[in-house]
């Protein structure tokens, strides 16, 4: 996507406090109205090519590629095939955030240990480059490779507190001619379901949700970046559900951010990919809204993954952590790991943002001041428990959202929709459930302690999670049993020292302006090249999808450093409606002129 500063003067968001009848009716009219402004014709969304650090032209072939997570090994693969020698250092495992573990000491009787892992794995049908990634993977069996691996979910579980939970398909079905207003009535159709939501705030939401779709890429870079979700779906003075559900809830449990603090740039960018992935109108988008893989990911996909790169000569040198780049002469000349020098070509920083800052030292800031920019991005946590049950839960096969829980809690029932037996694969035999639970506020007090679960230890944050678990599913299911636990996992990314919780696996949260401060894959030092969830990305958000992306941008980078004519590594973009590029052109002729979106009222 191109990078667009905010030059206009831009319409202050003021939050609404009640809507009358006939700004509602308005508002739908209006929406419907969008579509007489016609549709222009237009292909897929394209980003606007980025300027290229000046090229070596050293004709070099080694890379050193710091991090074995999802940037790195992204990296590593499109730069091995093309005949760079590629060697990738990584301080403690392989996969990064992406992959999963045995718990220790589990198995019996010739069965693994059970499995473990720092979240449950969720693939939408708008990732367009890791599913490329997996096909290219070879796996027994399959002829797609990895991505065979890959199963459609076709409904979630909705959760309420104190209310019988209810099961939603969530895909809306095939629309081939998707227009603004199709759009908008379709979504206040699909959120219907939401106990307590008034319906003129559900129109309004759909209203707001076609704003969205109709704004120009000038408008979402030059305003929606520099407001907060909440503040694009004015929840001030709304009701307490449209508030929870719609505009906490919903952007919580997707991307673990916070509504207000959040860029509405980056979760529009992520929700409109999502309603489309939903709608079946986009070829590209065939995946569904919902895939998983059908085992542990590291049975599934990693360690197939790293086998394949072992097979086409990329070395891995783990237990070494990258302590310092070392800058000469206006490039990188060494780096320091694990105590020791590394030399190569180009030199790849695929490391979290929260690692990488201490890295940039003043002669590499002196030489590129836009690298300052990363010690301003926030993280935050996101972070899984796995429930093991002795008995199954009777809960429909797909993910489940506890919409409105303190904690943000989504869930996936994994043993039924994995392949084989799991009790005859996994642990003692005892254990035939695997409940995986993603915790994506650590920062709101429980209902049981009252506490935070930064503030919580281990054993009370599993007993936390599974009390809000049923408070938000068990009314009238009666699905979760306290008996039927046979043990639990958490992440141990998560650790603790003097009471004080810290998480080695933290993630990018997009917050209002964060964009500025986002590195490209390239910088001004011409051998050095950064991977990572906090990269740019089409994707903008802190995903397998982004991180992916970004390895195969640093992969471009590198060929355009080293001179290299192969062909580059495809980077897909996420794709846009034909039928909204006749609003996107009337609302850029609006933001220039320095006017509201048609529908901002």
């Amino acid at each position: 996507m191109p990078d667009l500063p905010a030059t206009m003067p831009l319409p202050e968001l003021r939050p609404s406090t009640t809507v009358p009848r006939r700004d509602v009716l308005r508002g739908v009219l209006a929406a419907g109205a969008v579509v007489a402004v016609g549709a222009a014709p237009a292909g897929p969304a394209q980003a606007s090519p980025a300027p290229r650090s000046p090229a070596l032209h050293t004709g070099g072939r080694s890379v050193a590629v710091f991090g074995g997570g999802m940037a790195g090994l992204s990296a590593a693969h499109e730069l091995v095939e093309r005949g760079y020698r590629v060697t990738v250092y990584e301080p403690a495992y392989l996969g990064g955030k992406a992959r999963s573990m045995g718990v220790p000491g589990t198995g019996r009787g010739g069965r693994m240990d059970l499995p473990g892992e720092h979240g449950f794995r969720f693939f939408p049908g708008c990732y367009q480059n890791v599913p490329d990634t997996m096909a290219r993977i070879p796996f027994p069996g399959n002829p797609n490779g990895v991505r065979d691996n890959l199963i459609r979910v076709e409904g979630t579980v909705a959760g309420f507190r104190g209310k019988p939970p209810l099961f939603a398909p969530i895909e809306i079905g095939a629309l081939d001619q998707l227009t603004p207003e199709l759009l908008a009535n379709t979504m206040i159709g699909a959120f219907s379901f939401l106990p307590e939501l008034p319906p003129h705030e559900l129109a309004f939401f759909g209203k707001q949700m076609t704003m969205w779709f109709s704004s120009c890429e000038e408008r979402r870079f030059g305003q929606w970046e520099y407001v907060t979700w909440q503040q694009i779906m004015r929840a001030e003075g709304k009701s307490h559900a449209y508030r929870e559900y719609l505009v906490s809830a919903l952007t919580r449990i997707t991307v673990a951010a916070k509504p207000h603090l959040s860029s509405a740039r980056t979760i529009g960018t992520i929700g409109e990919a999502l309603v489309l992935a939903a709608t079946g109108a986009i070829p590209q988008f065939s995946g569904g809204v919902d895939r998983i893989l059908n085992r542990p990911t590291n049975e599934a996909w990693i360690d197939p993954w790293v086998a394949y790169l072992m097979s086409r000569g990329v070395q891995f040198v783990l237990g070494q952590k990258l302590t310092r780049l070392n800058l000469n002469n206006g490039v990188i000349s060494s780096a320091t790991v694990g105590g020791r020098t590394v030399e190569a070509d180009y030199y790849v920083c695929a490391i979290p943002v929260d690692r990488t800052v201490p890295l940039l030292t003043g002669d590499i800031l002196d030489a590129d001041p836009q690298l300052g920019g990363m010690s301003q991005l926030l993280t935050d946590w996101m972070v899984g428990i796995q429930y093991f049950l002795r008995r199954t839960t009777g809960m429909p096969e797909g993910h489940i959202a506890a919409l409105g829980s303190p904690w943000a809690l989504t869930a996936l029932r994994q043993a039924p929709m994995w392949v084989g037996d799991f009790p005859a694969r996994y642990g003692d035999g005892s254990a035939v459930e695997c409940l995986s639970v993603d915790i994506s506020d650590w920062d709101s007090p429980g209902i049981v302690f009252g506490r935070t679960a930064k503030q919580c230890s281990a054993e009370e944050i599993s007993i936390e999670v599974w009390a809000q678990l049923k408070e938000w599913l068990n009314t009238g299911t009666g699905w979760l049993r306290d008996e039927d636990i046979h043990s639990w996992h958490l992440d141990p990314g998560v650790s603790w020292s003097g009471g004080v919780a810290y998480n080695e696996t933290p993630l990018l949260v997009n917050t209002i302006g964060s964009y500025d401060n986002r590195p490209n894959a390239h910088c001004g030092i011409p051998n050095l090249f950064f991977g990572g969830d906090h990269v740019r990305s089409h994707i903008d958000l802190a995903t397998m999808e982004g991180a992916n992306e970004s390895g195969r941008m640093v992969a471009n980078a590198v060929m355009d450093a080293a001179d290299d004519p192969q062909p580059r590594a495809d980077v897909f973009p996420l794709v846009a409606l034909p039928a909204f590029e006749g609003p996107k052109a009337l609302d850029r002729d609006r933001y220039r002129a320095g006017l509201p979106h048609i529908l901002d009222f």
